[in-house]
């Protein structure tokens, strides 16, 4: 099934940082900065970081091509409009709810673009050999990329010290109290189906994405696509992050295990806004459990020097 584009995207103008696999092209990971970075500072110390047993994500992942996309610069409202690389605007993670708008065009472009970007590396690999993920405001981005595609089911995502935009009221759609009462109330349902619709009513879940589809002014499609759930997921996060509070991420958790996405969960004591060695470890360990690569197993290969 081809994904669906959301309307109104842009690509950003910088072309991503590709990094060629050692051995034969076999998998595809496309990795998002965070705010105010670019690909070429984040990527390099990202790949150069040891693992507890000595190894890197290139030394783990040989046949693996690595794109990392540099974010659009975008005007930063809450700097005085300065102009930084963002994937989107957004006021402040204190109150993750104030001036939510500010982050609808960043997202729906950042949405549309990163889905292309799958569906080119999907046309090369296939889909089950393809994963996306991201670090702080490119765990965000990526995170919304999920909820929103519509194609074939990706080998796995990952975030690190990230949250999801518009998590509050995709929650209060998907609460225990909306799923214990089916959603009645006196007040008229936003997500109603037509009547005349002979399409089964929408679940607690698929209400959320809709939301986040409709809020998001993306295309609404006459069935809400729910693939991301067939996507298994790993997110890291530090206890001691005062960026994103640690807070958050668990709560980015609590509301995808509610939209029955497979999230492991990872926390690690000690550690502030970043990845750490510990969490790329877990990482591919996850991997080798997600995944059924057959690369896994073949024993390493001369290099092709690409």
């Amino acid at each position: 099934m081809a994904a669906s584009t959301p309307s109104k995207g842009k690509a950003p103008v910088y072309p991503p940082l590709i990094i060629h696999p050692t051995l034969p092209h076999k998998q595809t990971f496309i990795v998002l900065h965070g705010r105010g970075s670019n690909a070429l500072k984040f990527a390099p110390p990202l790949l150069a970081i040891e693992f507890p047993d000595g190894q890197t994500l290139q030394t783990a992942l040989p046949h693996a091509k690595f794109i990392f996309p540099t974010a659009t610069a975008r005007k930063a409202t809450i700097f005085k409009k300065k102009v930084i690389n963002q994937w989107f605007d957004y006021w402040s993670l204190d109150n993750p709810t104030e001036r939510e708008e500010l982050q609808i065009q960043g997202l729906r472009e950042t949405s549309a673009y990163i889905h292309d970007l799958l569906e080119k590396e999907i046309a090369l690999v296939g889909a089950k050999n393809v994963v996306l993920g991201g670090l702080s405001q490119g765990c965000a981005a990526s995170l919304i990329s999920l909820l929103t595609w519509q194609g074939e089911p990706l080998a796995a995502a990952f975030g690190m010290c990230g949250w999801i935009p518009f998590r509050k009221r995709m929650s209060d759609i998907v609460s225990p109290e909306t799923l214990g009462n089916n959603g009645d109330n006196d007040d008229p349902d936003p997500f109603a189906r037509d009547p005349k619709d002979e399409a089964e009513e929408l679940t607690p879940a698929a209400q959320a994405v809709a939301y986040l589809r409709k809020e998001l002014e993306m295309d609404l499609t006459s069935s809400t696509s729910m693939v991301f759930q067939q996507i298994p997921l790993f997110l890291g996060h530090g206890v001691e992050d005062e960026q994103v509070p640690f807070s958050q991420g668990k709560d980015a958790r609590d509301l995808l295990k509610c939209i029955w996405v497979d999230v492991t969960w990872k926390e690690y004591e000690g550690l502030a806004h970043w990845y750490s060695s510990a969490m790329l470890g877990h990482l591919v360990d996850w991997l080798r459990e997600k995944t059924d690569w057959h690369s896994w197993e073949e024993p390493e290969e001369e290099s092709t020097g690409q």
